[in-house]
């Protein structure tokens, strides 16, 4: 550890600087921040000599908010994305940040410096471009890469090398919440608007929290996933998807991440025109790396975790701009549960619960 881990933007120092990056360092210029599960800052650099390393650097630490603070150090979800690309980045094959430097310690601190993708000429995509529907199939293919290599590993087990992704890194996933009263939040404020499926899915989750979240959406062989694979967590790079923010980071069936951004990212009428060839495009994506899924099991997995899509857009649109624009949460809303009434996820959801 080369120094003592930032906790504050203004502590991302030149000398701070030059000693993770191994350069010496004239100037840092915060060019951007902001804060959500993370603190970000888009920082530039002035080097003291002429340098491979970028002009400009992605960093993340704590967020700058006391309460979201203590979110992210409840659910270990800063200390888990910090591990993710300080011991497991190196091994994963998708088109993720470069990383410069990742690091925790025994305070809970951590912190990230990564490519700046705006820099590099990546772009950033949104539910209105015009190419979702070319790029959706793509983006299937690219998590079975991911959750193909780690289908059933023992590393994910207890014992594993990788046993940390399921205890978010090191402390823990416990503190989070499993999301009924921010949905109980939702109802309050957006139900008269949405509808009677949204009404009867905040019901029906409302009453049956922990069997669906320990449970129901427990459902598949585990295999590491992304966690949080929703549209502001992708790139495009040269055509090729890219995902960041891997903070959620995962061992649970690879549907979960599948159901999740078809669900809440993809527009209704692409994902209805798409969604059955890309679920095949994801099956034959695994099947080359010597993994078997059932066609019909994977079916009956992407309408369940469609319910998991709902449940994180529905928290994010309860609590306005606390984790992301309000706006942008209440479209992930109303995509979700349009998802939930296409694919009659609650009569799935009832099914396994038996009510």
């Amino acid at each position: 550890m080369a120094e003592r881990i930032p906790v504050e933007v203004d502590e991302v120092t030149p000398a701070w600087l030059g000693a993770v990056l191994d350069a010496e360092v004239r100037g840092v210029e915060v060019l951007d921040q902001h804060s959500g599960t993370t603190g970000r800052a888009r920082v530039g650099i002035t080097y003291a000599r002429e340098t491979h390393l970028p002009p400009s650097v992605f960093v993340k630490l704590a967020p700058f908010d006391e309460r979201q603070r203590a979110f992210v150090a409840a659910g270990g979800l800063g200390i888990a994305e910090a591990r993710f690309y300080r011991d497991l980045a190196h091994e994963i094959t998708l088109r993720i940040p470069r990383v410069l430097y990742a690091e925790i310690d025994d305070d809970g601190r951590y912190v990230m410096v990564i490519e700046d993708l705006a820099a590099t000429g990546c772009r950033f995509p949104r539910p209105g471009d015009d190419d979702v529907g070319s790029w959706g199939g793509d983006l299937v293919e690219e998590l079975a890469a991911l959750h193909a290599p780690f289908w059933d590993s023992p590393r994910l087990r207890d014992g594993g090398d990788l046993e940390w992704v399921t205890r978010g890194g090191r402390t823990g996933r416990r503190g989070v919440p499993r999301g009924g009263g921010f949905v109980a939040l939702a109802l309050d404020q957006f139900g008269d608007e949405m509808g009677p499926t949204f009404r009867r899915m905040c019901q029906l989750y409302i009453d049956h929290t922990p069997e669906i979240m320990e449970q129901v959406l427990d459902e598949g062989t585990r295999t590491l996933i992304h966690g949080d694979p929703h549209l502001g967590n992708l790139f495009i790079d040269s055509g090729r998807v890219g995902f960041l923010d891997w903070a959620m980071v995962d061992r649970r069936t690879g549907m979960r991440d599948v159901g999740y951004v078809l669900g809440n990212s993809i527009p209704p009428e692409i994902r209805r025109a798409h969604e059955r060839d890309w679920i095949a495009r994801y099956l034959a994506a695994l099947a080359s790396a010597g993994v078997v899924l059932d066609a019909d099991t994977a079916w009956e997995q992407y309408r369940l975790y469609a319910a998991w899509a709902w449940i994180s857009a529905t928290s994010t649109a309860a609590v306005g701009n606390r984790w992301q624009a309000a706006k942008v949460g209440q479209g992930g809303m109303r995509r979700a549960t349009t998802a939930i009434e296409d694919l009659d996820t609650i009569a799935i959801l009832e099914d396994r619960l038996g009510v």
